[in-house]
């Protein structure tokens, strides 16, 4: 497989490591959403921003130590200061779904509340994955000498020299061309 794949493999794996960790957050975030819904007299958005600052807490804890442990961490009041303003963020897509089905269209069934937290939920997370791992949760520099090798996987430049910064290694030497 080429350097390609390798790219890819590490893509899957990290969306793989961030989804066990948003599977663990979305627990919590359903649990402590329909305690409160169910246990208390808060109204279903109050309740529910509750459920997501305690998801968000949660959440930051396996993304620094899981998911993002191999990132930058030399500058962790500026990474919580991010995730936090991005989980805002996600907190309003989040509570905003929810809150124009209840106020906007009257679906407040028990039902109704947890199918519009799971759609913005599904929202916020697409938004999550981008500004964590872009703003976040920086992958480390390169080391000198390799081109920035593209958004996600590695370019074309990196290939060619057989290493990607997204890897992390220094290119191999090019071959020797023989000229008869």
């Amino acid at each position: 497989m080429g350097q390609g794949s390798s790219g890819l493999r590490r893509l899957a794996h990290e969306i793989a490591r961030f989804g066990a960790v948003g599977a663990l957050g979305t627990v919590v975030n359903f649990g402590v959403s329909n305690l409160l819904w169910h246990l208390t007299s808060l109204q279903a958005v109050r309740a529910n921003v509750i459920a997501t600052i305690v998801a968000i807490c949660v959440n930051y804890l396996g993304f620094r130590y899981f998911t993002y442990r191999d990132r930058d961490k030399s500058a962790r009041t500026k990474e919580l200061s991010l995730f936090l303003a991005f989980s805002v963020v996600g907190l309003v897509i989040e509570n905003g779904v929810l809150y124009a089905a209840i106020y906007g269209f009257g679906w407040d069934s028990s039902l109704q509340r947890n199918i519009f937290k799971v759609v913005g939920i599904g929202l916020g997370t697409l938004f999550r994955f981008w500004s964590y791992r872009t703003w976040v949760f920086r992958a480390l520099p390169a080391p000198e000498g390799v081109a920035d090798a593209g958004f996600f996987l590695g370019g074309p430049e990196a290939e060619a020299e057989g290493g990607t910064a997204a890897e992390g290694r220094a290119p191999r030497p090019k071959a020797k061309q023989w000229v008869s």
